[in-house]
């Protein structure tokens, strides 16, 4: 699934490539793609003749603020998803779900293999977090002053969940996912299955360091390709060539060579070295 890193990517690629250009129409070819509103008709009446003003990030979502207070697009890629900025002729791939068409025969295409991924069209007056009901659940920005240690402290030291479900919990710092969440903790020399209360301040120091350094690490590494990612030009990220535990059982560490393991927290596979992280 596309991570913070991932989704910061196909922000600032939509940013050079797609602003103040009109949306001249386009085609919806799965219709439950639609979040709000659920009529491909209606969705399409809203944004035609809509340009671009900027795009943003908040979490994993992807927020399109149009120009002249005519409202907003959102997305969120979910598992699969893509945006693609290309030549509208060019024959379509097998799961494009959403066609935006703008001038000079370019179009932005919605692809989606797993069909999770969700559109929104934010009419005007409304604000993004009251259509896009997700956004209201959000905590912190990494990136943000808000996100401080302290800020961390307060939100583990009366949880008795593992240090990785925490991370990926969407509620306490947005848009850390699978991937990050292992290398943040490895980084950080803390266990996955470490009961979050437990952590000092010191080890809590650390890893509020650590989750800035891997996110930018993976930023500009153009986020991590194991399978669908792409950045709007098509292209694969690139920092899964340097992750430090994800997607590496049984390889050597890279600090101690002790062999990388998997175990499963909370559905979700976790890679962790036994050595670096104990």
């Amino acid at each position: 699934m596309p991570e913070l890193p991932e989704v910061e990517t196909v922000c600032r690629g939509l940013n050079q490539l797609t602003l103040n250009c009109k949306i001249q129409g386009g085609e919806v070819l799965l219709e439950r793609t639609l979040a709000y509103p659920v009529s491909a008709q209606e969705f399409l009446e809203g944004i035609k003749g809509c340009a671009i003003a900027r795009w943003q990030r908040r979490g994993k979502y992807l927020l399109g603020k149009f120009s002249e207070n005519r409202g907003w697009l959102g997305v969120h890629l979910r598992m699969t998803g893509q945006l693609l900025w290309t030549q509208q002729d060019r024959s379509l791939q097998k799961h494009t779900r959403i066609r935006l068409f703008f001038p000079d025969n370019r179009e932005l295409r919605f692809v989606d293999t797993r069909t999770f991924g969700k559109v929104w069209w934010v009419p005007p007056q409304r604000e993004p977090e009251e259509i896009i009901t997700g956004l209201q659940k959000l905590g912190v920005e990494p990136f943000s002053p808000a996100c401080t240690p302290e800020y961390l402290a307060e939100k583990l030291q009366k949880r008795q969940r593992t240090m990785k479900t925490l991370l990926l919990d969407q509620g306490v710092v947005a848009g850390l996912g699978n991937i990050y969440a292992d290398e943040v903790l490895f980084k950080s020399g803390i266990r996955p299955d470490a009961i979050a209360s437990t952590l000092t301040f010191n080890q809590i120091q650390r890893l509020h360091r650590n989750i800035i350094e891997v996110l930018q690490t993976a930023i500009d590494k153009g986020g991590t390709t194991f399978s669908d990612f792409l950045n709007p030009l098509g292209v694969n990220g690139n920092y899964g060539g340097i992750a430090w535990v994800y997607g590496r059982t049984g390889e050597p560490c890279r600090t101690c060579k002790t062999p990388i393991e998997r175990i499963k927290l909370g559905g979700r596979s976790t890679h962790y070295c036994p050595q670096c992280q104990n």
